[in-house]
């Protein structure tokens, strides 16, 4: 089966990383195909000079919202078509972010559940987060789905399962505190279509040699590992126009 599409996050702590520009060479030294940052941290102007980096070498660009209002949601929503990302991921409100982005070639992957705090949390039980899943799944401008199972405080794994099935044909990206490889392993195993790292990255929580792109490098053979030797729930990640 494939592996799960790997994203590394500029960011820390949920935040752009002031050095986001500078450090993108080392991303791609590493190889990787999936890059993204979060709407604040850095001014827009920036924030739009850094897509155009990440755009011009070739990679899939996400942004990942933060945000506890409808005002900053929708704030979050413009700097994604400003910034021409192919995937928005994160916020709670398509009501007020699908038409924001409408007309956009913006693939949508909201968070299902209730979602506190910064950085963000994760709250309630399985079965509520896995209707909240199916609600928004069952959305025609929603693509997808965007799960912070390791922000929650229960059985990661079960609720990746649970959100997965809810998602039916639409893939569900895992982020969020992803900090070792068997997290990595277990959010493939359960049917996760990609998983995002960003913090653990830089901060070299990985068993790999110092520096950024040994890193990167080290998480993506554990995904590329993880596809090999288990299931996934669908072959469609984030990339697939499909789903």
């Amino acid at each position: 089966m494939a592996r799960p599409d790997f994203i590394f996050m500029l960011t820390r702590d949920d935040v752009t990383i002031a050095d986001a520009r500078g450090r993108l060479p080392q991303v791609l030294a590493a190889g990787v195909k999936h890059i993204g940052f979060k709407d604040v941290g850095l001014p827009l102007a920036e924030l739009r000079a850094l897509a155009a980096e990440i755009r011009a070498a070739g990679a899939m660009l996400y942004l990942e919202m933060v945000s506890l209002d409808a005002e900053a949601e929708a704030a979050g929503a413009r700097t994604a078509v400003a910034c021409g990302v192919d995937v928005l991921m994160g916020g709670v409100r398509p009501a007020v972010v699908e038409p924001l982005i409408a007309g956009a070639p913006i693939r949508y992957f909201p968070f299902p559940g209730q979602i506190v705090g910064h950085p963000s949390r994760l709250a309630g039980d399985i079965e509520t987060i896995a209707a909240s899943a199916r609600a928004l799944a069952a959305r025609p401008a929603v693509h997808g789905l965007d799960l912070l199972a390791y922000r929650f405080a229960g059985d990661a794994p079960a609720l990746i399962r649970a959100v997965c099935a809810g998602a039916g044909d639409k893939p569900v990206i895992v982020a969020g505190s992803i900090d070792r490889d068997e997290r990595i392993a277990a959010a493939a195993k359960a049917g996760a279509a990609g998983f995002t790292v960003g913090t653990a990255a830089l901060d070299a929580a990985f068993p790999a040699p110092p520096g950024l792109t040994h890193q990167l490098a080290h998480i993506d053979a554990v995904a590329r590992r993880s596809g090999a030797d288990g299931p996934r729930h669908r072959s469609q990640g984030p990339h697939d126009p499909a789903g």
